[in-house]
């Protein structure tokens, strides 16, 4: 199901949750992006590997004492406990025959339950009477994390990963520098809880649109040989209408760059859509910047900056910063006094971040910026396939119902 449009029937396995057969495609235009075929209509193998990415990813902090408290043999199963609903998107799965509306059971406009959260950040000691009604269901990314309604609000709670817990601050950090080079982002937040902090940012997505990662849109045509992966995602956004892409790809390696970001894998960008009209909006705002700043190395590493591994496209941030195609729209004058900005934020991780972690992690900033503004001046763009990544993603890996 697309809201309330049945796009396909479909038969699950009931121990995998996995897709076993496809019956019949009603509305091939709303499957979701790169599952649709020419020859059959959909492509099984391709939509299985959508719905199966759904489901909380075997990597996640804590997912096996979870699974052994929910007395649950892997995460698949818990994807039709929600019916596959999700905060990103429109798409679920309704049981052959049954009357269920979009309306009377999405999270965005409906209350849902904190059960999983509370078993996935391992505060849930039992689950008697139980409620599996919640989009935590349907989180991707390895960190613990859970959704929160705040002030009416859809909110992402996230914490870090020890010994450092850095994430939530260079969220917090990540936001703050994108404000100030007028970059369009995701604000984030910050809250302790039991002595640990979070990141909290609002759901960017409404009932009206959905998020379409960078890994399903690059996934819409092939790619030969010749052509970068920079390249094939910008020809993958125009092939599907959505032109002009470059500058939002600037700024989102621009920023990288700056925060020494190790994960922008092709999961943590994308598009956003109408999921009405099916519409292209344009780029998502940036989110999810969290492993960046050094966040899991030694205090020596972060001042040698060694070893920062870079995504999406290159394998190193310097060889990114060649794609860009203009530096023009950076007003550098915006980043006076950032440093000081950034040792606030990082003031309030406590014992985490101690005082020469702090001052590494703004002298390698410091090193960075001053190192773009002398490239803003002379660079040029290149593209090529030299130093692309290779395959870039988060995860690489019978009842009836209605998609």
């Amino acid at each position: 199901m697309h809201k309330n449009i049945a796009v396909a029937d479909m038969e699950l396995d009931e121990a995998t949750s996995s897709i076993q057969r496809i019956d019949a495609v009603y509305r091939p235009e709303h499957l979701p992006v790169a599952t649709a075929s020419k020859r059959d209509g959909v492509d099984r193998a391709a939509l299985n590997a959508w719905w199966i990415d759904r489901c909380i990813p075997a990597s996640r902090s804590g997912v096996r004492k979870a699974l052994e408290t929910l007395e649950l043999p892997n995460t698949q199963v818990l994807l039709t406990r929600c019916f596959g609903l999700s905060l990103s998107d429109q798409y679920w799965v309704r049981p052959h025959g049954s009357d269920l509306r979009w309306e009377r059971i999405n999270f965005f406009e409906n209350p849902f339950s904190e059960d999983i959260g509370d078993v996935l950040l391992g505060k849930a000691k039992e689950t008697v009477g139980f409620d599996f009604s919640s989009p935590d269901n349907t989180s991707d990314g390895y960190l613990k994390k859970r959704w929160k309604i705040i002030d009416g609000k859809r909110c992402l709670l996230k914490t870090g990963s020890n010994p450092f817990m850095q994430q939530p601050f260079n969220e917090v950090i990540a936001s703050l520098v994108a404000e100030k080079l007028g970059i369009s982002h995701v604000p984030y937040t910050l809250l302790w809880d039991d002595d640990t902090p979070y990141s909290v940012c609002e759901d960017f997505v409404t009932p009206d649109t959905e998020l379409v990662s960078a890994w399903r849109v690059m996934q819409s045509m092939r790619k030969d040989n010749n052509t970068s992966v920079y390249r094939h995602y910008l020809n993958c956004c125009e092939a599907l209408g959505v032109e002009g892409m470059e500058h939002a790809v600037d700024q989102m390696i621009v920023l990288d760059y700056l925060i020494a970001n190790e994960d922008r894998h092709q999961n943590n960008f994308g598009l956003l859509r109408s999921a009405d009209t099916l519409e292209w909006l344009g780029a998502a705002p940036i989110f999810d910047s969290g492993s960046s700043l050094g966040y899991d190395k030694l205090t020596p590493q972060i001042l040698s900056a060694r070893a920062i591994e870079c995504k999406p496209f290159k394998k190193t941030h310097h060889e990114q910063l060649k794609l860009v195609t203009s530096f023009g729209w950076i007003d550098f004058d915006r980043l006076r006094g950032v440093e000081q900005d950034i040792r606030d934020i990082l003031d309030q991780a406590g014992e985490y971040v101690d005082e020469s972690r702090k001052a590494a992690i703004i002298s390698a900033f410091s090193s960075r910026l001053g190192q773009l503004m002398v490239l803003a001046k002379v660079q040029r763009q290149e593209d090529d396939v030299a130093q692309d990544v290779e395959q870039d993603r988060a995860q690489d890996y019978g009842f009836k119902m209605e998609l």
